[in-house]
């Protein structure tokens, strides 16, 4: 059985760090139905295992069926600007757990829902640079360095909200009631921060960005470029033992080198690494360390890996309650490609036991509405 076998989980439509929290679930066995706008054309790719039906929620008979499907729920998520429930009137706390005081609300925003950026927009880079973790990227003497979204919208956003969802779940187990998980991008990848802000009291990254042992700033933890331009080698040979052996995969005699230690070095030590990467392919490199301890392996593309055939895995393998493999054509590469409307009507059959023009009527834009346009809760 997949360890999140029977939970139901409806997933309002948003961006990212919403649908990332939703995709988790869904991987690990949940229900997931995704609500869509009406008339929404939707670029979400976070749709592996979901299901989708259209609700236009300033429609009272349509949002009825939003109600009337929260009160067999057992997580929604909310992707919104605070406030934007409230407005629709949907409070979680005066409303949907009245009518399901099992139901887990996840609210996910990017900024704080009680600081001074709560009523302001905001994307990824925002909230990494207002929770301290933008001013260490980069490289020496240049600009704070963005890396994607991944930081915010995914590891301090999405995967954070989906472990608060988890640990709800496990509360729930114990008290017999849901409540609202309450995540956001700045404390989460502030949280995500906390060895390399602890250990700016240590040597290891007491120095400026850049300039440090794990953050480029230490010439045996970086990148090279190889011979083949545009192909890079990782080196992480930060122990004795491991620096050794890639010198010896460098053919670099350690008693020709300044010490390591001694950080005015760097430089000299990062410009011999340097031209010697630049002497092999990154393939020939991977021939040398292939399974040496020097640490050192290849920088593998997105493309490399998805015309090798590189098998996409859930995040964590459980022995006893595994979830289900990630499928090649669901969404390993391709992300699933849900369209609204796709596969809804089965979930709320299974769910509900609705049937359609019975439990509800579809407007011509593909809407659910109440049949006769009321649907009590």
């Amino acid at each position: 059985m997949f360890p999140l076998k029977g939970i139901k989980v409806v997933e309002l439509a948003g961006l990212a760090p919403g649908p990332f929290a939703g995709l988790l679930l869904a991987d690990y066995g949940a229900s997931v139905l995704r609500i869509d706008r009406p008339s929404a054309v939707s670029a979400d790719q976070l749709t592996r295992n979901k299901t989708s039906i259209t609700l236009d929620l300033r429609d009272t008979s349509s949002r009825n069926i939003l109600l009337r499907l929260l009160t067999a729920a057992d997580v929604l998520i909310d992707p919104f600007r605070p406030g934007v429930l409230e407005r629709l009137g949907l409070s979680p706390t005066e409303v949907l757990q009245k009518h399901n005081p099992r139901l887990i609300v996840a609210r996910m925003t990017g900024f704080r829902r009680d600081g001074k950026y709560k009523d302001m927009a905001g994307h990824d880079i925002n909230y990494i640079a207002v929770s301290g973790v933008l001013s260490m990227l980069g490289r020496a003497g240049e600009k704070p360095y963005a890396p994607g979204n991944i930081l915010g919208d995914f590891a301090g956003g999405g995967a954070i909200c989906f472990q608060g969802i988890l640990l709800a779940l496990i509360s729930r187990s114990h008290t017999g009631r849901g409540q609202v998980v309450e995540a956001n991008m700045v404390d989460g990848s502030a949280y995500l921060a906390t060895f390399p802000r602890l250990a700016q009291k240590t040597p290891s990254w007491s120095g400026p960005r850049g300039e440090n042992l794990l953050d480029s700033g230490c010439p045996y933890y970086d990148t090279y470029e190889t011979k083949d331009s545009g192909k890079y080698f990782a080196v992480g040979a930060l122990e004795p033992q491991f620096y050794a052996a890639l010198l010896r995969g460098l053919k670099l005699d350690p008693k020709s080198l300044p010490k390591r230690e001694d950080r005015a070095n760097w430089p000299v030590l990062r410009d011999m690494f340097t031209r010697r990467f630049k002497e092999k392919t990154r393939a020939e490199w991977e021939a040398v360390f292939d399974g040496t301890d020097a640490c050192a392996t290849p920088v593998l593309e997105q493309a490399e890996l998805e015309d090798a055939g590189y098998e996409q895995r859930p995040i964590v393998h459980l022995a006893s309650t595994p979830a289900p493999p990630i499928q090649a054509d669901q969404g390993g590469w391709t992300g699933g490609g849900l369209l609204p409307g796709d596969g809804g009507r089965e979930t709320l059959r299974a769910w509900m036991g609705w049937e359609q023009d019975k439990d509800f009527a579809v407007r011509k834009d593909g809407v659910l509405l109440s049949p006769g346009g009321k649907l009590k809760i």
